[in-house]
């Protein structure tokens, strides 16, 4: 008998599952494959040590322009992926040790919930039977795969690939088509691209990086248009063909059919969560287009059982996960508290990074928010200028003008991804331009930009 079951051990259930062991709860953790899901094996690090090695040689490419020559640089893409399994391991290995540590039981296999009755919930695996007051559902979201005449038959032969995938092709393709133009594609264009191969990137909107402001798309598409990334927007894909390892992306724009080679297919169309087997409808969870249903403090339908992470469809993203763990956790034990979800950051590892958090200016006026944007250039950091030779950076601030709430910022450029955390914790305390002009920061940073701007909203 245990007092928690949590079903998945990505960033979302092992993190809960350590603080729910740390605070008295006797908890036992199913996964079915490796502690850490899917971003630790097959997204989140996999592909920042991929882009780690393909931002090296980008710097090596470009020395010159630094003072500083490098008579030949290229890449083994075998080493890489031999360093992205190191790294890999060693991440799980510690996660298995930190499980350890806090008492938790790990048990690996596929777990269904099969019953609930006066002691609790009842979950199968293995033929073995468990039983718990509460559950945990953190199992995590899958790749899509549209039905696109001749794709599923491209997967099956290895043509075209998903993130689970690519992160272990041995040999680099020459051409490239990535289906989407998401985080996931970008991220993975941007590799490919730095690594030498032709890559073009098909995406059915007219911008690229899903909800990111307009104008920080398109500088982060030019930045890659200018290495000769190819865009295709405003496309759908309709076909898919594989003439033995030499595949056709065929796609309709503006009425007319065209088609790019490609010796690889990344499929980067989305994921849907992962509720299936899970005898989720037997007990009555309530799902809403294959997601389950939670509130802010991560609670479903059924009293007894919380879902955190991508299993709840709201922001596919693994600090969102640790957060909703978190506070399924203290819900558990009775402390207050709940998920701002105004307050998320995002981030494209591309190079250069996409950070961003809150509104836009105008997903601000959608929801009929009265706000205004402010932007400055990254050329206005003294340390920026030093370290981009010809960048275009730039940073944007939504303020509501109601309230000169800071509720949105958005970023372009080197660092973002470091910096984007202090920018969310301006829109989570809800401060005020002129609460950011009294906080001191470093000099000579990319981030003082952020302050700089702050002196021009009233």
């Amino acid at each position: 008998m245990y007092d928690l079951i949590v079903i998945g051990g990505g960033p979302g259930g092992y993190n809960a599952a350590e603080r729910a062991a740390h605070s008295g709860l006797k908890t036992l953790l199913f996964e079915e494959r490796a502690l850490g899901g899917v971003c630790l094996n097959e997204g989140c690090i996999p592909t920042k040590t991929f882009l780690y090695s393909a931002k090296v040689l980008d710097y090596a490419k470009h020395a010159d322009k630094y003072g500083v020559t490098v008579p030949t640089a290229t890449i083994d893409h075998a080493k890489v992926v031999e360093r992205k399994n190191k790294v890999v391991k060693t991440l799980v290995s510690g996660i298995g040790g930190k499980m350890k540590a806090a008492g938790v039981t790990v048990v690996n296999g596929t777990a269904k919930l099969t019953g609930k009755s006066a002691e609790g919930f009842t979950a199968e695996c293995g033929g073995e039977k468990y039983t718990a007051k509460r559950v945990l559902i953190c199992s995590g979201s899958e790749a899509i795969v549209p039905p696109i005449p001749g794709l599923r038959e491209a997967v099956g032969t290895g043509l075209a690939v998903t993130n689970r995938e690519v992160l272990d092709i041995t040999k680099l393709p020459k051409e490239v088509a990535v289906i989407g133009g998401g985080v996931i594609g970008l991220e993975m264009a941007s590799y490919f691209n730095s690594v030498g191969c032709k890559v073009s990137v098909i995406e059915m909107f007219d911008k690229i990086a899903g909800p990111t402001d307009a104008e920080i798309s398109k500088i982060l598409q030019n930045n890659y248009a200018k290495r000769g990334v190819q865009f295709i927007l405003g496309a759908k894909v309709v076909k898919v063909t594989d003439n033995g390892g030499a595949g056709v992306v065929e796609y309709e724009k503006d009425g007319k059919v065209q088609g790019v080679p490609a010796d690889l297919i990344l499929v980067s169309t989305g994921r849907r969560a992962r509720t299936q087997g899970l005898g989720l409808e037997e007990l009555g969870v309530q799902l809403n287009r294959g997601a389950i249903v939670t509130d802010d403090s991560c609670r479903t339908s059924v009293p007894g059982i919380w879902a955190a992470g991508d299993v709840n469809g709201k922001i596919m993203l693994a600090h969102t996960a640790y957060r909703e763990g978190e506070v399924a956790v203290s819900d558990m034990l009775g402390i207050k508290d709940k998920v701002d979800y105004r307050s998320i950051p995002s981030v494209i590892y591309t190079n250069p990074e996409v950070g961003t958090v809150g509104e836009t200016l105008a997903s601000a006026k959608a929801a009929g928010i009265d706000a205004e944007e402010h932007t400055i250039s990254l050329r206005y950091s003294g340390r920026y200028i030093a370290e981009n030779e010809g960048g275009d950076g730039i940073a944007k601030i939504i303020v509501d003008k109601a309230h000169s709430k800071i509720i949105g910022v958005h970023m372009v450029g080197s660092y973002a991804s470091e910096i984007i955390y202090g920018a969310a914790m301006m829109v989570a305390r809800e401060m005020r331009a002129k609460d950011v002009t009294k906080i001191v920061f470093p000099h000579p940073s990319v981030c003082e930009v952020i302050r700089e701007e702050m002196f021009s909203i009233k």
